[in-house]
């Protein structure tokens, strides 16, 4: 019988975690109109609004998103109503295809 590191144990759970993750985010993916990614997380939301701002040359992002659900592993509550994030890096939104009822 083979010894289990503590790293490998590590790893199983994370792979579990993540897999459960995407069998959420799998399940959720219909109640949300845009996908929007920045360079720390990824979110869905029903509402999203990207103001562009200058400061000193450079370019920052504000994002605000409304009824929100939140790529996060090691959050306990991925549900959020609002969330507002500020970046200098890339924002990246898209809307999901419209749903047939």
């Amino acid at each position: 019988m083979r010894a289990v590191s503590a790293e490998e144990d590590l790893d199983q759970f994370e792979a579990e975690i993540e897999l459960a993750l995407y069998q959420e985010y799998r399940a959720v993916l219909p109640m949300f109109r845009y996908v929007v990614e920045t360079e720390r997380r990824f979110y869905l939301a029903n509402d999203v609004k990207v103001t562009p701002h200058e400061d000193d040359g450079a370019t920052y992002f504000e994002v605000d998103l409304g009824d929100a659900w939140v790529w996060d592993m090691y959050r306990p509550a991925r549900f959020v109503s609002s969330v507002r994030v500020v970046t200098f890096k890339d924002v990246n939104v898209e809307a999901l295809p419209e749903k047939e009822l």
